[in-house]
C-alpha cells in the first residue's frame, strides 16, 4: 500500500461500521478498497493514473466493474494529503453512515 492507502485504511477506513477489504481481487482487477455491503470501490489515484495511459486504463476497469453494478469513487492522493477530514466525510456520505447518504 503506498502512505495515502495506508493512511486511509489506519485512520478511517478500518474503523467503520461496515466491512471493507483492502486489495480486493474483482474479476481480473485488485482494487485499493470495496465494501460489498455498498458495492462501493475506492481507488486512490497517483500522479500515473492523469497520464493518458493511466487515464485510458482507469476508465476501462471502471466500465468493467459498472457491468458489475459496482460503483468506483477515485481520489487524488493529494486529495488524502491535503483534505483528508474531506474525503472522510464523502466517503461517509457515500457509504450511507450520515444522514446525508440515505
Amino acid at each position: 500500500m503506498t502512505k495515502e492507502e495506508r493512511r486511509l485504511w489506519y485512520d478511517f477506513l478500518r474503523l467503520l461500521p461496515v466491512t471493507v477489504n483492502r486489495q480486493k481481487v474483482i474479476g481480473r482487477y485488485i482494487v485499493d478498497f470495496y465494501c460489498a455491503k455498498r458495492k462501493l470501490v475506492i481507488e486512490l489515484d497517483g500522479a500515473q493514473h492523469y497520464e493518458e495511459d493511466g487515464a485510458a486504463s482507469d476508465r476501462e476497469r471502471d466500465e468493467a466493474l459498472k457491468r458489475l453494478g459496482i460503483t468506483v469513487v477515485r481520489y487524488s492522493n493529494a486529495d488524502v494529503n491535503r483534505n483528508f477530514e474531506g474525503v472522510c466525510a464523502d466517503l461517509l456520505k457515500r457509504l450511507g453512515l450520515t444522514s446525508e447518504g440515505e
